[in-house]
């Protein structure tokens, strides 16, 4: 089991910058892929970056340019550094790890509880 602990969200102006961070702990064997999503009231969950164990991301298309997603692989610790936010930015941001589990000898996904960015002036 991992747990996933999420930090950094809060309200920023328009033009403004935050950075989240997720830790993940418990039982961990290894991570393939970290990553950051969001949602907004009503709608599906989107992918906003994510990053692999070798460190190759892929990043949403209306973030890239001004999101920048980093992991430290030795604190099992992903890291999304947002700059120039935008008022449809506003979202609440989840972590999300796909770990792999050896002792079932599968993968599986785990969410963090969830962070609100709120961009508003």
């Amino acid at each position: 089991q991992v747990q996933l602990v999420e930090s950094g969200g809060g309200l920023v102006q328009p033009g403004g910058s935050l950075r989240l961070s997720c830790t993940a702990s418990g039982v961990i064997f290894s991570i393939n892929v970290m990553g950051w999503y969001r949602q907004t009231p009503g709608k599906q969950r989107e992918l906003v970056a994510k990053i692999s164990n070798t460190g190759n991301t892929n990043v949403a298309d209306s973030v890239k340019g001004r999101f920048t997603i980093s992991r430290d692989n030795a604190k099992n610790t992903v890291t999304l550094q947002m700059n120039s936010l935008k008022p449809e930015d506003t979202a609440a941001y989840y972590c999300n790890a796909n770990a792999y589990d050896g002792r079932w000898a599968r993968n599986y996904d785990y969410w963090g509880q969830g962070t609100q960015v709120t961009v508003s002036s």
